[in-house]
């Protein structure tokens, strides 16, 4: 494998475990009525390749599903990710 995909990889992982853990940290903000997470940050977090952590946030805690930009822009912010990683992969890296 070469090193190229291991970075990847792990920049993807580390994107989507930080949404994923920023949308549990708002639920339990929520809850406790402490300080929040802003909106703009979740959704940073999430436009920079950790969709599947947010949208996975969203399903898993049942966190911000009722706001509509996020129950539709989490997901196609997901979709447009896993499409560029698809042309990244077959246009860049399998040249």
């Amino acid at each position: 494998m070469d090193i190229k995909y291991i970075i990847i990889g792990a920049v993807l992982l580390l994107m989507n475990i930080i949404s994923f853990c920023m949308m549990a940290y708002d639920k339990k903000c929520a809850e406790k009525g402490k300080r929040r997470v802003p909106e703009k940050t979740l959704f940073l977090f999430c436009g920079l390749f950790g969709g599947l952590g947010g949208v996975l946030g969203m399903t898993v805690m049942r966190h911000k599903t009722k706001h509509w930009y996020f129950a539709l822009f989490f997901p196609l912010m997901l979709l447009a990710q896993i499409a560029l990683l698809y042309l990244l992969w077959a246009y860049v890296l399998a040249a």
